[in-house]
């Protein structure tokens, strides 16, 4: 059922079981301040519908109270140093090791020299320089002689040492334009300056990896910009120490432009290895349309071995990062309220315009629901990802706060007083003004222990949630078994033993069955409070068509609800003229149940969940009002921050 929840004391309780969340931060402080805080394993994944099958005596019993994730790790899986090649080239020059330090919460000198902290270190973390090009930015700077003897590096060298932004931002459009055409320079993708530069990104995970405290992973970005631009990058995880790791050379788009031979490499290494690796793909949005084309990438037909790498080596999508979302877009789903948002939707990575029909197959929501599609005939479901939010910082300094907002590129950081009316991306087509940069995102876990094995584990099981920056916590259970007092004891408790979390599997509905949800989220304790809790669905009906429903399950204040199932607005607290908010609106948690009365047992389905918080400013509105500045109108100075659940899926049989 749709309904409000107002919390007792007993859900109180029980939200205070779900996470453990710390830290102190003045809440509404215009100087520069930090984010990020919260913080345990394999429970059951997968339940049928029947009386009790052997196969839910398994998860169950795996289910014990010791086993049970109780609390959340947020990192982030998405972050570029000075050593990747586009980064050093708009002048970054922070390393991996500086880039650990601010995650733990050292300050440190940012790229134009303003001090950096982290208010709240990050649980766990790594770093994603690209692959391409690996350690010839370092050579580049330096003015390596074998390098200089090429024009087109010289040029690049000579405008880094100008000093002159817009020439190194210039630069560095060049670079990601000719990467993606490939026309780069025969030098630049020659392996023998990725392989020290690799030992030291290995070497820097070792060193900061403390388990129990603070997690890293090794980690690299396969950079695909097919076809001149069209964004198909990977962020490769490695659960494995450097021990398996070291000695290997990561896989360069100058070997392979095509992810099925990329899922070949991970095979490769874990065959050779005996270790475990997986892949994010970024954001959909700028691939003019490939991302989840239906099709291999050359064009031939989906296979079912094809649908089985994919699904085995990419558990998760990056819903959410600096270049905007890619949940979904206002014109595939016209009847969502909240899909116009964070939109970054005119093009691909170098601005080349997008094809007629293309925003089907960039976005999570409408791929969550093809996936089902495409298991009908191939048997196996290519586009079943997990929730994932990352950075794509190119500064070292991931800090998705909009209070203390570093910007996501040397040129864009707090000294550039302006940064908002800066060219962040330059293309055949046009430009993204630094104002259109989103602060976004980070990823919360819920794995046993802050450990390596642990969240990589949480990760591959999909028990993971995006946010747009907040440290919100996301609770999501579904099953047959749960009633409305599930929801006001030990829900995680119940929701583990009667069902499976976020990530999981249900199938085979009894007749007159219906699919129940478990829903719980709190507010990150240094921000602000929450407006909602929504369930999205998608379904596929008996003609193969697929569809879609947006229901609000728990949300803040008396509101009602109207015949469509809508609910008024929150309200909107946010002083436009010194940048602060008042959390007097709004509700520190939302807990409810869910009981999907449209539910039909011989239709696929997939349901995840989406958390809204209340309005509060964007990061342009602080710049505003600390340098004093006047913006276009068409800038937005306010937003309501979001988390997004891994769903969990329905299947017939």
């Amino acid at each position: 059922m749709i309904r409000h929840s107002s919390l007792n004391l007993a859900a109180a309780i029980a939200m205070a079981m779900i996470v453990v969340a710390c830290g102190e931060r003045a809440e509404h402080d215009l100087s520069p301040s930090a984010s990020g805080e919260a913080s345990s394993g394999p429970p059951a994944s997968t339940s049928s519908g029947a009386a009790q099958s052997d196969a839910e005596d398994t998860d169950r019993q795996s289910a014990q109270p010791e086993s049970i994730p109780r609390n959340a790790y947020f990192g982030d899986t998405h972050v570029h140093t000075g050593w990747s090649a586009d980064a050093g080239m708009d002048g970054a020059i922070l390393s991996p090791e500086d880039a650990y330090r601010f995650a733990t919460g050292e300050a440190v000198k940012s790229n134009t020299g303003l001090k950096a902290q982290r208010v709240r270190p990050y649980d766990w973390f790594m770093i994603t320089d690209h692959s391409d090009g690996m350690g010839v930015i370092n050579e580049l700077v330096a003015g390596n002689p074998e390098m200089m003897a090429d024009k087109t590096l010289k040029r690049w060298h000579d405008a880094l040492k100008s000093g002159d932004e817009k020439a190194a931002a210039d630069a560095k459009s060049e670079l990601v334009v000719m990467q993606s055409q490939g026309r780069l320079p025969k030098i630049v993708m020659d392996p023998k300056w990725m392989k020290s530069a690799w030992e030291k990104t290995v070497e820097a995970a070792e060193k900061y990896y403390k388990p129990g405290e603070f997690t890293t992973f090794i980690a690299y970005e396969w950079t695909v910009n097919a076809d001149g631009g069209d964004n198909l990058h990977r962020n490769v995880i490695f659960r494995d120490d450097a021990s398996k790791t070291r000695n290997l050379l990561p896989l360069t788009t100058f070997e392979t432009q095509d992810p099925e031979k990329l899922w070949a490499w991970m095979k490769a290494y874990e065959d050779k290895t005996g270790g475990r690796v997986l892949a994010i793909p970024h954001n959909g949005n700028m691939s003019n349309g490939r991302m989840f084309e239906q099709k291999r990438f050359d064009g031939s037909p989906m296979t079912k071995e094809w649908a089985e790498m994919r699904a085995r080596y990419e558990p998760l999508y990056e819903v959410t990062q600096i270049k905007g979302q890619s949940e979904s877009h206002p014109s595939l789903s016209p009847e969502d309220e909240f899909a116009n948002w964070d939109l970054w939707d005119r093009g691909n990575l170098i601005l080349a315009p997008k094809p007629k029909g293309s925003f089907r197959y960039e976005y999570w929501r409408p791929a969550l629901k093809d996936g089902m599609v495409i298991e009908e005939t191939l048997g196996v479901n290519p586009f079943q990802y997990g929730a994932n939010g990352g950075g794509d910082d190119h500064v070292g300094l991931s800090n998705p706060v909009e209070s203390n907002f570093f910007g996501k590129f040397k040129s864009l950081e707090p000294s550039n007083k302006e940064r908002w009316k800066f060219p962040l991306l330059t293309g055949p087509s046009g430009s993204y003004m630094g104002w259109e940069q989103s602060a976004s995102g980070v990823t919360g876990v819920w794995a046993t222990e802050n450990t390596r094995e642990a969240i990589w584990d949480a990760m591959m099981r999909k028990e993971t949630f995006a946010t747009t920056g907040p440290w919100m916590t996301v609770r999501f259970f579904g099953g047959f078994d749960f009633s409305e007092q599930d929801a006001k004891g030990d829900l995680v408790a119940e929701g583990y033993e009667k069902g499976v979390p976020m990530g999981g599997k249900l199938t085979g509905a009894q007749d007159g069955q219906k699919l129940r949800f478990l829903v719980a989220a709190m507010k990150d304790p240094e921000g602000a409070n929450l407006d909602r809790v929504q369930i999205v669905k998608g379904w596929v009906d008996g003609r193969g068509q697929t569809h879609e429903k947006v229901y609000n399950v728990a949300w803040a204040g008396n509101r009602t609800v109207d015949n469509l199932g809508h609910i008024q607005h929150v309200g909107n607290t946010v002083n436009l003229e010194n940048a602060t908010y008042e959390n007097s609106i709004g509700e520190a948690q939302l807990i409810g149940f869910f009981e999907d009365k449209e539910f039909n047992p011989q239709h696929k389905a997939v349901y995840y969940l989406r958390v809204m918080e209340i309005p509060t400013p964007r990061w342009t509105l602080y710049d505003k009002v600390r340098n004093k500045i006047e913006m276009d109108e068409k800038v937005p100075l306010i937003l309501q921050e979001r988390a997004f659940s891994s769903p969990i899926w329905y299947s017939p049989e």
